[in-house]
């Protein structure tokens, strides 16, 4: 690959949706998962969560040992449903309580993501913030939905790339955002580091 592209990255997250789309951007990668503490005080706002675990997750990365000359990406999603911020459930019956709140409404999703370049060190934080419209569910389908094990490790309860599709009426804002990395950021900020998603080799 070009030399403007030949900085490594590392995705600081044991996501595979994160992966996948990140893959996306024809970019190689490392994943190293993430063990950061993702405890928060109660008094935090949505942006300022995302924003903090996502640099957070790439900074313990950092700790871990990783430090040659690469480019670390942390990200973090979380739901909010009017000031109340929904993470990922604890069993079936919290992910019925969520879909529960969230149907027949709309909510916000947010994904913080955090870049930072060593060894210089250089650190860049953003967010982005997508509204999701569900449309009304019945318990028989919420039940029937929690069946299938897809809400299990989803903030919120459920994955807009899956069966949860059927959940949702519409949304305004960037669809990759409520997968879990929105891509049009990342792009804009690995280029600050000198990584450009659409130079090809050669050019």
């Amino acid at each position: 690959m070009d030399d403007v592209n030949s900085r490594p990255i590392i995705l600081a997250s044991g996501s595979p949706r994160r992966r996948e789309l990140l893959s996306m951007l024809g970019i190689p990668f490392a994943v190293v998962t993430s063990e950061a503490d993702e405890s928060t005080p109660p008094d935090w706002t949505p942006e300022r969560v995302v924003r903090s675990l996502a640099l957070r997750k790439a900074e313990a990365v950092i700790a871990a040992g990783n430090q040659r000359d690469t480019v670390i990406i942390g990200s973090d999603t979380i739901v909010e449903l009017e000031g109340q911020i929904l993470g990922k459930p604890v069993d079936k019956q919290d992910s019925k309580v969520m879909l529960t709140a969230l149907q027949g409404r709309s909510h916000r999703v947010y994904t913080g993501v955090a870049c930072i370049g060593l060894p210089e060190g250089k650190v860049l934080v953003d967010h982005r913030v997508t509204t999701v419209t569900m449309r009304a569910l019945s318990p028989e389908e919420i039940n029937a939905y929690v069946e299938t094990g897809e809400p299990a490790d989803k903030a919120g309860s459920y994955a807009i790339q899956g069966l949860g599709a059927t959940l949702v009426e519409k949304i305004d804002g960037c669809y990759f955002n409520v997968v879990g990395l929105p891509l049009s950021l990342l792009g804009g900020m690995l280029s600050e580091f000198g990584i450009q998603v659409l130079v090809q080799p050669g050019e």
